[in-house]
C-alpha cells in the first residue's frame, strides 16, 4: 500500500506520516529527506541529483521519481511507502503515476490534510524542530515537556528560518495555488481522502483510519 499526504506546511503531514508507518508497517518518505538520504548513499538517481542541488536548482521530475522508485525496491519488511511533498504539481503526479505502473504499483490513497490558511500561519509561526532527528512540536498544539528541549532526545529545539514572516506566506501561496490542485487530480481517481486537520492529532489520525478502512 503506497500513500500520499497531502496538505500546507504546518498541516500536521509530518506527525500523521509517523503514525501511519508505525500502523501499517510502512516507509515515511519525505522528499527532502529522500533528496538527502539517496545523494549520502550515493545511488543512482542520487548522484545524477547532487549537481542540481548543489546549484540550488529543482531536481527535475524524473529524478525525484528514480528516488521514490530506488526506495521501493529497496524495501524489506515496509508494506509500501507514504509520501509527503511530492507530487507537488499534476505532471509530477503523471510521471509518479506512470513508474509505478512500471513496477506493477500503484498510489492507494492520497489523503488531504484540510486546514485553513490563517490557522496554518498560526502553528507555523509556532513550529520548532528538534536538532538531532527532526521532531516537530508546536508552543500551542503540541508542547515539549520541557521548554526548548526535545522530549525523545533531549535535543534543543529551534525554529526554521522559513517559519517566520513573509516565508511562510510564499510558502502557502504556493500550496494553495499549486499543489492544492492535486485533490482534484486524485479526487478524479477515486482516490482521495479528506480529512478535517484541525482536529487533535489523536482525532484527525482516528479520522483517516477511518476513512481507510481500519479504525
Amino acid at each position: 500500500m503506497n500513500l500520499i499526504l497531502l496538505g500546507a506546511q504546518g498541516s500536521g503531514k509530518g506527525t500523521q506520516s509517523a503514525l501511519l508507518a508505525q500502523r501499517f508497517g510502512l516507509d515515511p518518505c519525505a522528499s527532502g529527506d529522500l533528496l538527502r538520504e539517496a545523494m549520502a548513499k550515493g545511488t543512482p538517481a542520487g548522484q545524477q541529483a547532487r549537481p542540481y542541488y548543489e546549484r540550488g536548482d529543482l531536481v527535475p521530475d524524473e529524478l525525484m521519481v528514480g528516488m521514490i522508485l530506488e526506495r521501493l525496491r529497496g524495501l524489506s519488511d515496509a508494506r509500501g511507502i507514504i509520501l509527503d511533498g511530492f507530487p507537488r504539481n499534476h505532471a509530477q503526479a503523471d510521471v509518479l503515476d506512470a513508474r509505478l505502473a512500471e513496477m506493477g504499483q500503484s498510489i492507494a490513497r492520497a489523503i488531504y490534510l484540510e486546514v485553513p490558511r490563517a490557522l496554518l500561519l498560526e502553528r507555523l509561526s509556532g513550529r520548532y524542530i528538534c536538532r538531532a532527528h527532526g521532531h516537530v512540536y508546536n508552543i500551542e498544539t503540541n508542547p515539549p515537556k520541557t521548554p526548548g528541549i526535545c522530549d525523545i532526545d533531549s535535543s534543543e529545539l529551534y525554529q526554521r528560518s522559513d517559519d517566520t514572516g513573509e516565508k511562510i506566506q510564499h510558502r502557502l501561496d504556493i500550496f494553495f495555488s499549486e499543489t492544492l490542485q492535486l485533490t482534484d487530480y486524485y479526487a478524479r481517481q477515486g482516490k482521495l481522502v479528506t480529512v478535517d486537520g484541525t482536529q487533535s492529532i489523536a482525532d484527525v489520525n482516528h479520522a483517516i483510519l477511518a476513512k481507510l478502512g481500519a479504525a
